[in-house]
């Protein structure tokens, strides 16, 4: 990125006949703009490169460690999560009476009741020990009603230990709100560092060549020719993980929620809170079920409650949330995460296990049921092992343009004369080869997205300063070569 003088002052004197030539004309303007601009991306994508790399490298690792963790799970605790096949099962009353007998002191917080024979059913807890996000989990043998285990279980997925984890890990490196900036800064420029290196490739390639590295290529043009060809693949995919990886940021998240909120695209969800005309018992009710949740009045339980939603169309994974307290329904959720989504919920009166609200994903607005794919598919839960080997194509990819990037500056460096390691950065001043409409709504453009990716602003005017700081040192040092010579 050029934010200041040239560097380069020592040039030859152009004679004075020449002068005129050296003039943009209407047919080189353009031309001479394109130049400043592409590099004054140049300067932004080589800056960036050097300086957020390490943290995509960080985020990169974390995140083909967190791909395969559902699977790693599964294996780790298969003797809590699975149990053995049998005929029949105990009413879902008696398995969440024995979930709650293991854990008496903790606080009822939704059930999931197994989808095949061989599934335990999780009976979820609210604990004041725990971190938030985190659960308390009993799992039952539905057949039996033992418990296999308690184990404590993450967010929304019901991460079990081993992914709770390593999600942790990639978020924030389990250093709480301070080391989820390290992911934001990731997410923040890893748009900017994918789009811009495209646009600098293609800019600059034949067609033919754009996808694959160049044959018989040597030294610093081979190992750009991998970076390029290969950045230009991932592109668009690291595109996707930024913005989806933004949604769940502190600052950009939460300005990215706010605009959401503003404009009506939120996940919308049922509500638990049972409309006036509902709560009283239809006949033939049975009136409070004695595997019910405790001070709801008349309850018809949750096995009603489940076949009621099964009933209206809720296959699958589902979850049930008591009602909290008087006047508020059991709301049943689908949890399901891969393609096609199952994202329908009901709310049923505990009464007489009507169906007072439904929600089916059908009609999310549409940037909620993006979020909702997006989300799913970073995860690497929405397409099964086709999305994980996508994830795992575009990390390995991800970490061979960074080490190649990097490759290239050493393979700049100077290798006489100076005691610099490394190579010399693009050359600065561009910008003044950018006419003033064309740079001033790009600065306005790029204030206005610094503004709402506050990572992405703060360092952006970081690398603004160190900019200029080398600018002044650079004419600091011509001003005294010339004085010294003089």
């Amino acid at each position: 990125m050029s934010l200041g003088g040239n560097a380069r002052t020592h040039r030859a004197e152009t004679p004075p006949d020449t002068v005129a030539e050296a003039v943009p004309t209407p047919d080189t303007a353009p031309r001479s703009a394109r130049n400043g601009l592409r590099a004054l991306l140049l300067r932004l994508h080589f800056h960036a490169g050097v300086f957020v790399a390490p943290f995509l490298v960080i985020a990169a690792l974390s995140g083909l460690l967190y791909v395969f963790t559902p699977q790693l799970d599964e294996m780790v605790y298969d003797d809590v999560v699975h149990v053995p096949d049998a005929a029949t099962s105990l009413p879902l009353a008696e398995q969440v009476r024995a979930g709650t007998a293991a854990r008496p002191d903790d606080t009822l917080m939704a059930v999931r009741p197994g989808t095949a024979g061989t599934d335990a059913t999780q009976v979820i807890f609210e604990a004041p020990d725990l971190p938030p996000s985190y659960r308390r989990t009993a799992f039952v043998d539905p057949h039996t009603g033992d418990v296999t285990g308690v184990l404590e279980t993450y967010g929304s997925g019901q991460a079990l230990p081993i992914r709770a984890w390593v999600d942790n890990l990639h978020r924030g490196l389990h250093l709480g709100d301070a080391g989820r900036l390290y992911s934001e800064l990731a997410a923040s420029w890893l748009w900017v560092v994918a789009a811009g290196g495209a646009v600098l490739w293609i800019s600059k390639r034949r067609r033919r060549s754009l996808l694959r590295p160049e044959p018989g290529a040597t030294g610093r043009r081979k190992v750009l020719s991998r970076h390029g060809a290969t950045g230009l693949w991932i592109a668009l995919g690291l595109v996707f993980l930024s913005a989806t990886g933004l949604t769940w940021s502190q600052y950009a998240g939460a300005n990215i929620g706010d605009v959401r909120a503003a404009l009506s695209w939120e996940t919308p969800a049922v509500s638990a809170e049972l409309p006036a005309s509902a709560g009283s018992a239809a006949p033939g009710d049975a009136g409070v079920d004695d595997g019910a949740p405790a001070g709801t009045g008349a309850d018809v339980g949750w096995d009603r409650v489940v076949r009621t939603a099964r009933d209206h169309g809720l296959g699958g994974d589902i979850e049930v949330l008591p009602p909290d307290g008087a006047g508020a329904a059991y709301v049943v959720q689908q949890t399901g995460r891969q393609w096609p989504s199952q994202q329908d919920s009901v709310a049923i009166d505990p009464a007489n296990a009507r169906v007072v609200e439904t929600l089916r994903f059908e009609d999310y607005p549409l940037i909620a049921k993006l979020a909702r794919w997006g989300i799913d598919a970073h995860m690497g839960l929405l397409f099964g092992w086709v999305n994980q080997i996508v994830l795992v194509a575009l990390g390995l990819g991800l970490l061979g343009v960074i080490f190649w990037g990097y490759r290239m500056w050493w393979l700049r460096r100077p290798r006489r004369g100076t005691r610099g390691g490394f190579g010399r950065p693009p050359a600065r001043g561009a910008w003044r080869r950018v006419p003033g409409t064309v740079l001033t709504p790009l600065i306005v453009v790029v204030a206005l997205i610094g503004y709402f990716v506050p990572l992405l602003g703060v360092s952006l005017l970081g690398f603004l300063a160190w900019d200029a700081l080398l600018g002044w040192r650079a004419r600091r040092s011509g001003g005294a070569r010339r004085r010294t010579a003089s």
